[in-house]
């Protein structure tokens, strides 16, 4: 709690926001240290600080070079570098230490070449020019989306816009046929793999997908290697999967080990099309030809000419791409620091260590940031100062393929961590600037918020990172307080939270201006030219992560908020079933006062609560937050089990808050709205009647 509010704020806030706000008589103490005695308070505040000072700029900017040194795609021998490296780290630090072999359906490219065949014949360029400002980019790699189909087309081009699900309804509503098309989309607007997946609905015979210049581009900006948007011949890797569950797409559910029981591929719904991703470069050769109809309000991109919907009848293009779908070895990093009072309890901190090319910012930039934490965390634990609960430090193999890695390990230990995980902090391509925001399931937002107070704002005297982020992206609800966004899909945070119920949070500090996503310019250099080369960023959340990741792991009772659910369940009801408003709002009220009066309980006296009941009362808050799961699973999405957080169905990266009601509610479906609303409600007055 940022310790400069007025008291009336304060107030405002315990009206407002369950038992987050909830502090000692004298409205000094941070609600996630509510639950320690003064003295327990006073050396959890000393060790605090010496984590906080712990990280070191020079040593980010060391391992960030170590890692960023070679491609690594999962795989390939590099990757099985690049886990040696990490695992090297977190050895050297005093960490135990486990290599956890997987064994996942991998793509691998072959070749692939696009051509305009008539009016006539050019063949396109589907290379990364090499830059002699930038030796780390030259390399010969090849541009592909992972588990394309392999195959030849040669057919007439429809542009999609970004290729989603509206879109292609626009193209239906306009008479524009795809069936047996080339199609071609702009990145941008969903996950890639939704722009195969409707393009295949719609009946094309290719996708060709491209970084369009107003997306991130020279509009806006000047590109690398002057500046540091997307050039020309930039092109975006990454897989297109889009199967109803994460992980290895042979074994849902069940861990991808070497002998694993493995569904037949051609029963799994992998994409059936040629797919392949391209520059502007390329893309403008194919859409400066095209003579068919004007594209509607919203689809025009950068290119200097208009967009067109259709190709006419000469223009002619050719996708060749083959590709070879192999199971592979590749392996997750797994540190531990055991707890010293509540071992089986675990709080998770994690980054995935793949990449499409050097993933100096994907992922690397958050990977550095979790073996420095770990190494703080570490450095303590040598002076004496273990935490309470056991700290697990994670780098996930195979991310940048489907959320492989992590997704495996969560189902090699469901039980365990659906039982014991207290949270889980993903940090992937997190230290992009020093504009702090984060994601997260409603009750882990208190003790982000608390953490953020004691985290200094780089480059601001005086100042914390929770001034900064209040300041720019203040919560209307909660004056004072910064707005967190609500956590959805695309990292490896989804199997924790939607698979196993742990409470996840994403953390993420950007504001850099520029664009190498998946390209060959994912660079160091290009990294020091945007970020910088101060590891300020970098820095500053290693600071965020170990100061959340403390709290959560030393705090005598957890500091989850589960009073938190009922206003942010309640605030959905009412956004997409008003009629329902009155119903969500007074069971969202009772969640909270429940849950408030549970908590000043328990702490009234917190040097009499024994270890027991400190663990008993930490069983109690992981209840509420398991309470939300149901085993049945989503409507046509049954390895998804948490009914308040999933990622959307058809943008793949979006989140769906109480995914039954958003999907009814986007359906058109009054019948199933009332369903979802009716398990909303039942589960909310379950939650009010869980404390005790």
């Amino acid at each position: 709690m940022n310790m400069n509010l007025p008291r009336s704020s304060i107030l405002v806030l315990a009206a407002n926001a369950g038992f987050f706000a909830i502090v000692s008589a004298s409205a000094q103490v941070p609600f996630s240290l509510t639950s320690f005695t003064p003295s327990e308070r006073e050396a959890y505040l000393a060790a605090e600080k010496t984590l906080l000072e712990s990280p070191n700029t020079d040593r980010l900017r060391e391992t960030h070079t170590t890692l960023a040194q070679e491609t690594h795609v999962a795989g390939t021998p590099a990757d099985a570098r690049t886990v040696e490296r990490v695992a090297t780290m977190f050895r050297e630090a005093g960490l135990e230490v486990q290599i956890h072999d997987i064994w996942p359906l991998l793509s691998t490219p072959i070749s692939a070449s696009v051509a305009v065949v008539t009016p006539e014949y050019l063949k396109l360029d589907l290379t990364e020019r090499p830059l002699k400002e930038d030796p780390y980019s030259a390399v010969n790699n090849l541009t592909w989306n992972a588990y394309s189909a392999s195959g030849q087309v040669t057919a007439p081009v429809v542009y999609a816009n970004y290729g989603t699900k509206a879109d292609f309804a626009a193209l239906a509503a306009r008479g524009v046929d795809c069936k047996g098309k080339v199609i071609l989309a702009r990145y941008g607007g969903n996950y890639r793999g939704y722009k195969v997946k409707f393009a295949q609905e719609a009946g094309a015979a290719a996708l060709l997908i491209f970084t369009d210049p107003a997306d991130s581009g020279y509009t806006k900006g000047l590109t690398y290697p002057e500046g540091s948007f997307s050039n020309d011949c930039c092109v975006q890797r990454g897989s297109i999967l889009t199967l109803p569950y994460q992980g290895d797409p042979l074994t849902p559910g069940v861990e991808a080990v070497e002998k694993a029981p493995r569904q037949d591929e051609s029963t799994v719904a992998l994409p059936k099309i040629p797919v392949q991703p391209i520059s502007y470069a390329a893309a403008k050769e194919i859409l400066s030809r095209m003579t068919g109809p004007g594209v509607p309000d919203g689809w025009q991109g950068g290119l200097p000419f208009a967009y067109r919907l259709t190709g006419g009848d000469a223009l002619q293009v050719r996708v060749e791409v083959e590709q070879k779908r192999e199971i592979k070895r590749t392996a997750n990093v797994i540190a531990t620091l055991p707890g010293s009072e509540f071992p089986d309890e675990l709080v998770i901190l994690g980054a995935h260590h793949d990449a499409w090319n050097h993933g100096a910012a994907d992922p690397l930039c958050g990977t550095i940031t979790v073996i420095e934490a770990a190494r703080g965390f570490a450095a303590l634990a040598k002076q004496g100062v273990r935490p309470k609960r056991t700290l697990v430090f994670a780098a996930w193999a195979a991310e940048e393929f489907g959320i492989i890695g992590s997704t495996e390990w969560v189902e090699a230990n469901r039980d365990k961590l659906s039982g014991h995980a207290v949270a889980y902090i993903n940090l992937d391509m997190a230290s992009m600037g020093t504009d702090f925001g984060a994601s997260a399931t409603p009750s882990l937002r208190a003790v982000i918020a608390d953490a953020a107070g004691v985290v200094p704002q780089p480059g601001v005297d005086n100042s914390s990172v929770l001034a900064s982020w209040s300041s720019k992206s203040p919560d209307p609800r909660m004056p004072g307080f910064p707005a967190m966004g609500d956590i959805g899909g695309g990292s490896d945070h989804v199997a924790f939270l939607c698979f196993a119920g742990v409470p996840s949070a994403g953390f993420g500090s950007g504001g850099s201006k520029g664009n190498s996503y998946h390209s060959s310019y994912d660079t160091l250099i290009w990294y020091w030219k945007t970020v910088g080369g101060d590891y300020q960023s970098a820095q500053l959340v290693t600071r965020m992560a170990a100061a959340t990741a403390s709290r959560l792991a030393n705090a005598p009772i957890a500091p989850l908020d589960p009073g938190a659910y009922g206003a942010v369940a309640a605030a959905k009801i009412s956004q997409l079933s008003p009629e329902d408003a009155f119903a969500a709002t007074a069971q969202g009220e009772a969640v909270r006062a429940a849950w408030s009066a549970w908590w000043f309980r328990v702490n009234q006296d917190a040097s009499a609560l024994t270890h027991d009941a400190r663990a008993k009362a930490t069983q109690s808050l992981l209840a509420a937050d398991r309470l939300w799961m149901d085993e049945r699973g989503l409507p046509d999405r049954p390895w998804y089990k948490n009914t308040f957080s999933s990622p959307d169905e058809d943008s793949g990266y979006a989140a769906w808050t109480l995914p039954k009601l958003c999907r009814a509610a986007e359906r058109g479906d009054p019948k199933a709205k009332q369903e979802a609303v009716a398990d909303i409600l039942e589960r909310l007055s379950r939650l009010a009647e869980l404390p005790k």
